[in-house]
């Protein structure tokens, strides 16, 4: 019970100086649920919903809708997965605010490792993007790490720190799209469900924004484990 008051006071404490800074107008707001179903042994279910905003909330900067099937190569790892996308842009262009829809077809690979406390995951990620009268692909690299702090596992009741770099490359040029810096604090509610409290900057070539982030995660499998 203290673990948790604490993890709450936490949580109130960041959502607090987050939402204070998310009244810049240079500092945005991610909500994130994150879903990764087991279906087998060897299949899984990709859900994903991103809701980004300009500022605090309210003022939609992107709504991005994501899913996939994955097979797991070896047990519960060297997952290969074929996914679907479909975001909705509004951009604002000389002060006007625009709109833009896309349709995302993306094949990735992750594979995932733990030394001591460090539970690390490596995901490659190819996309190819269909917009109106536009098409792009584009190649991503993501490298995380999540770190408990009270307890050696990430499991029920664990705090941990959590923190990626992801690098986007334009393959039709092969030139730098953008990178992406992400540092938060998370708790476990359950073996299969945690929450994150964070911040991410966002690397163009030409600028940078930051984004306060809240990720709710699901791991919930279709069919629970047998007592």
């Amino acid at each position: 019970m203290r673990t948790t008051r604490i993890i709450f006071l936490i949580a109130f404490i960041l959502t607090s100086f987050f939402s204070a800074k998310a009244q810049d107008a240079n500092v945005g707001n991610w909500l994130m649920y994150f879903g990764n179903q087991k279906i087998n042994n060897k299949f899984n279910w990709h859900n994903e919903i991103q809701y980004r905003n300009f500022n605090a909330i309210g003022d939609l900067e992107q709504l991005l809708l994501r899913t996939g099937i994955g097979y797991n190569l070896t047990e519960k790892n060297n997952n290969l997965l074929l996914g679907y996308g479909f975001i909705l842009s509004q951009p604002y262009v000389n002060g006007i605010k625009t709109e833009t829809q896309e349709h995302r077809i993306f094949q990735q690979y992750t594979y995932k490792a733990k030394y001591g406390r460090f539970y690390t995951q490596h995901r490659l990620r190819y996309e190819e993007r269909f917009f109106r009268d536009l098409f792009r692909m584009r190649f991503r690299y993501f490298l995380s790490v999540n770190i408990p702090l009270n307890m050696p596992e990430m499991k029920k009741n664990a705090i941990y720190l959590s923190a990626y770099n992801e690098v986007f490359i334009n393959t039709s040029t092969w030139k730098f799209d953008r990178d992406r810096v992400y540092g938060a604090v998370g708790y476990c509610f359950t073996d299969f469900l945690r929450l994150e409290i964070g911040a991410m900057t966002q690397i163009l070539t030409s600028s940078s924004r930051t984004q306060i982030q809240v990720g709710f995660y699901n791991a919930l499998p279709f069919k629970q484990r047998e007592n």
